[in-house]
């Protein structure tokens, strides 16, 4: 299925239901307000972490390029926009003190905005540090004394952080490159840093993050991209922080490449477990107020099951649609 029509197929399926005339509007009011949702992602770290490469692997590089602009307030945050997705990629700090004063200001700036509800307008802060070094001072500095002071309430559940680079921790020698995949002894270091990064921010500010590992992949201009490794564990954890009724954004945004997304932990299947959460957000989403709705409440277990005529094909058509976009994870 095309990706631009995954929501009149949703559409044409409440049509079709034998739902009520009122039920029916209901939901396709609902359709539309969560094809009008806009999500807010900024981006930070340290120069050379990786966060363009990020960008790049995670979503369609050819659509970010076309939306690509700065924010007249914050002259140099870069602003893509991808559909309803909008990714806000702020400059690297770490070239120069009177520099990272300039790009933290900006930062709280751009942190302090609202949206027209009046609701902070940066629903997810996803912080990346190079997981190729130890001195991480910059990174620190940036997360406790600059992000989590000016994210207000809810802070565990907007920001994320990220170690990128896996792959050239302990300068690259213990990464098994046929598998694309860390040895035991590369694997027992990054998660010991990672538990370090929680630790040292848990001391610093009270707020408890849990990250995780990935490499984006290397790609060189007119070459074709190292595979990433850990990218859809990456993928599952930005969804799962992004609020339910934004969900629906990634739908037509991922980066459709498979390959990109074949090399995990293993310790879960991220790729079906994302496609999951954001089936169920759609459908709850799309069902809010709606008589049917506490009915489809309750098959929200395996998705797609067929619990009544009316519920199961609204379940199944939607789980349906939006897992067929999905596949590539």
């Amino acid at each position: 299925m095309e990706k631009e029509k995954i929501y009149e197929t949703i559409e044409n399926d409440v049509m079709n239901t034998e739902l009520n005339e009122e039920t029916k509007r209901r939901m396709l009011r609902n359709i539309m307000n969560l094809k009008n949702e806009k999500m807010n992602i900024m981006i930070v770290g340290a120069t050379g972490c990786g966060k363009s490469s990020t960008i790049n692997a995670l979503f369609d590089t050819e659509i970010a390029k076309v939306g690509v602009g700065t924010d007249p307030e914050t002259m140099e945050i870069k602003k893509y926009e991808l559909d309803n997705l909008i990714l806000w990629d702020t400059p690297g700090l770490g070239d120069g003190k009177e520099a990272d004063n300039r790009h933290a200001k900006n930062i709280i700036h751009k942190l302090a905005e609202v949206d027209a509800q009046g609701k902070a307008l940066i629903d997810l802060v996803l912080v990346i540090l190079d997981g190729s070094t130890r001195d991480l001072g910059t990174s620190y500095e940036l997360i406790n004394n600059v992000i989590i002071p000016n994210l207000g309430s809810g802070n565990e559940n907007r920001i994320l952080v990220a170690i990128n680079q896996a792959d050239m921790a302990m300068k690259g020698r213990n990464w098994d490159y046929d598998k694309n995949e860390p040895n035991s002894r590369l694997k027992a270091f990054l998660d010991e840093k990672a538990e370090s990064v929680k630790n040292r921010i848990y001391e610093a500010t009270g707020v408890k993050v849990n990250p995780i590992y990935y490499s984006a992949g290397f790609k060189e201009e007119g070459e074709l991209q190292n595979r990433p490794y850990n990218l859809s564990k990456l993928l599952y954890y930005i969804v799962k922080a992004t609020p339910e009724e934004k969900r629906a954004v990634y739908v037509t945004t991922l980066n459709q490449d498979e390959n990109m997304w074949k090399d995990d932990d293993e310790l879960l299947d991220y790729g079906e477990e994302t496609r999951n959460t954001i089936v169920m957000s759609v459908i709850k989403g799309a069902s809010a107020g709606a008589k049917i709705g506490e009915q489809i409440g309750g098959v929200f277990g395996p998705i797609g099951r067929k619990v009544g005529k009316v519920v199961g094909t609204i379940v199944g058509g939607i789980g349906g649609a939006i897992c067929d976009v999905l596949s590539f994870l």
